[in-house]
């Protein structure tokens, strides 16, 4: 099975930590093949397939597993006894301190963002679209970090998995105002054809004016759409599959 880590998170023993590309599943066209979002359009057998193959790939029990009705909100859930595969919360963030609970976020041109802080042995996903990042879903799931878990925040590292990169992000002059009036002018690029947004330009600025340090915050760096032979694209092919992050403390 074709996947990713990050070099930050791998340097901390007891924590489980991937981010999966489109491959090596069982769903067919235009969702091929490890598609794990229910509500794209894909058949839910092959779906549930898919995660059976990645809980069997990296030892977890896929009814613990949680995932998202994602909202492109700013909702941040800290995980409960309510909330498992089949009962998934609706938010655009999730937190928990519990061991052998999988947090994942599903994506197709957002970011995947993963949290940890190794030292009170706290894990977070988040999806940060545009809408995420607009609305500062990261500086909500540090505060949580730090008002639900006593977190400090220079202890948090954040890794952020391939998604739509300023070449691919073409976006209206709306957007440009929206942005403008938030202050994120600066992630915009301005060109003959319109304006190209750069949302880990704004993850990062968020990141680092929330305190946690530079060397703590990793991207892997991949443009999904520029790249969507490898990962589910919706900028590049419309109708398509979900690729995912994915964290879990042992």
């Amino acid at each position: 099975m074709k996947f990713y880590q990050s070099k930050l998170l791998n340097n901390h023993l007891g924590l489980l930590h991937l981010f999966t590309t489109k491959h090596s599943g069982v769903s067919v066209a235009p969702y091929e093949s490890l598609n794990l979002a229910f509500h794209v359009g894909d058949d839910p057998l092959n779906v549930e397939k898919n995660h059976e193959l990645l809980a069997k790939k990296f030892g977890y029990n896929k009814k613990t597993l949680v995932h998202m009705k994602q909202i492109h909100s700013n909702i941040v859930k800290i995980v409960d006894e309510n909330d498992h595969f089949y009962a998934p919360p609706t938010c655009d963030a999730l937190i928990t301190n519990k061991k052998n609970i999988p947090l994942m976020v599903m994506v197709a041109d957002c970011s995947p963002m993963l949290f940890y802080d190794p030292i009170q042995q706290v894990i977070a996903v988040s999806h940060a679209g545009r809408a995420g990042a607009f609305q500062n879903i990261t500086q909500k799931v540090i505060t949580m970090f730090q008002e639900n878990f006593a977190s400090k925040v220079e202890d948090i590292c954040v890794s952020i998995g391939a998604n739509i990169g300023k070449c691919c992000y073409e976006v209206g002059d709306e957007i440009f105002d929206e942005a403008k009036q938030l202050g994120l002018e600066y992630a915009f690029e301005k060109k003959e054809t319109g304006y190209y947004l750069d949302i880990n330009t704004i993850l990062k600025t968020q990141l680092r004016l929330e305190g946690i340090p530079d060397e703590q915050i990793d991207f892997l760096g991949e443009c999904s759409s520029c790249m969507c032979e490898k990962y589910f694209s919706y900028r590049a092919t419309g109708v398509t599959g979900r690729f995912c992050g994915l964290v879990m403390l042992h």
